[in-house]
């Protein structure tokens, strides 16, 4: 679960996955595990951890590095990674500038964990120096943690294969959605790997007469009055007559007033959308990049006739 710190002295945010690693080295310690799988929970792929587990196990790894293969303008925002015959990774970059190689880190380690511990702590007795007295130094993965243990010479990749996305940005968020409106992408409708969510129980949804609804999904609860084209909408949404969605992704609880026009955004949950409103519009792509999505904060409301051009942000409860 996420938290703030141990207890005791270094409480407060975490500055990063390397940094939060430190902060629990305590609790890892304590713990004692064989091996400690440390995962990113921003990312959607299917994987059997066991098999990267065994890699880690056969190779008598400090480190396995679970990768995957992305297109180069994708790998300049994650550590690229090139290895030898052997499987050892023997070089680490972080968000190149120019990528060699669409090789990356997916962000799912396996650790030898007393190794993990150890070089957390020397790294941190050498940053401390350099950084502010409230942090570490250590940072993300690949700043420091990562490449020390490379140039240690037992660090190895387990190369996964199937979808993989990280959806941490509000462009690969959004892709990751229209991805899954053509298929379910290997990861979803697998028979022995249920999705398990929190989504609470809902009436079917509703698709009411003179309504259009094209290569879309709805949740439970929705109610779709108006049209729906290429769009993703979670529990409860209410899309009222002569409304008009399309390419968005739209969270639970949703209002999008008669007449409104939502085009290329990601709406929070419990936002009001007034009648006649206008959000987005086309990008110069197939797909938007962060700064031309329209991104609506929960629980705000959106006057009537108002007109938020693409790139726009609201945050979380604005009128």
């Amino acid at each position: 679960m996420p938290q703030e710190g141990a207890g005791g002295d270094e409480d407060g945010l975490a500055s990063g996955n390397a940094d939060v690693l430190f902060r629990v080295r305590d609790q890892i310690r304590a713990a004692d595990p064989e091996v400690l799988l440390v995962l990113s929970s921003d990312h959607v792929y299917r994987l059997d951890y066991d098999e990267a587990i065994a890699r880690h196990d056969e190779k008598n790894a400090e480190c396995t590095v679970v990768t995957t293969v992305v297109a180069p303008e994708e790998a300049a925002h994650h550590a690229t990674i090139e290895t030898n015959r052997l499987g050892r990774i023997t070089d680490l970059t972080d968000k190149p500038g120019k990528p060699t190689t669409g090789v990356i880190a997916t962000e799912i380690f396996v650790y030898d964990p007393s190794v993990l511990v150890t070089v957390l702590e020397e790294l941190q007795s050498e940053l401390t120096a350099r950084a502010d007295p409230d942090e570490t130094g250590l940072g993300d993965f690949g700043n420091h943690l990562l490449p020390r243990l490379v140039e240690r010479g037992s660090v190895y990749e387990y190369r996964m294969s199937g979808y993989w996305k990280d959806v941490g940005r509000p462009d690969t968020y959004f892709a990751a959605h229209r991805d899954l409106l053509e298929s379910d992408l290997g990861v979803l409708g697998v028979p022995g790997w249920p999705i398990l969510t929190r989504t609470p129980q809902g009436p079917p949804a509703r698709v009411h007469a003179g309504a259009v609804v094209e290569d879309s999904l709805l949740s439970p609860g929705c109610r779709v009055h108006g049209v729906v084209r290429r769009s993703i909408l979670g529990p409860s949404v209410t899309v009222e007559a002569v409304a008009t969605v399309t390419d968005a992704v739209v969270f639970a609880g949703v209002r999008i007033e008669a007449g409104a026009r939502v085009s290329w955004s990601i709406i929070d949950t419990d936002v009001v959308v007034g009648a006649d409103a206008e959000l987005g519009g086309p990008p110069e792509d197939d797909l938007p990049t962060a700064d031309e999505l329209v991104l609506v904060g929960r629980e705000s409301v959106i006057a009537a006739g108002a007109r938020l051009a693409p790139g726009a942000r609201l945050e979380p409860g604005t009128t």
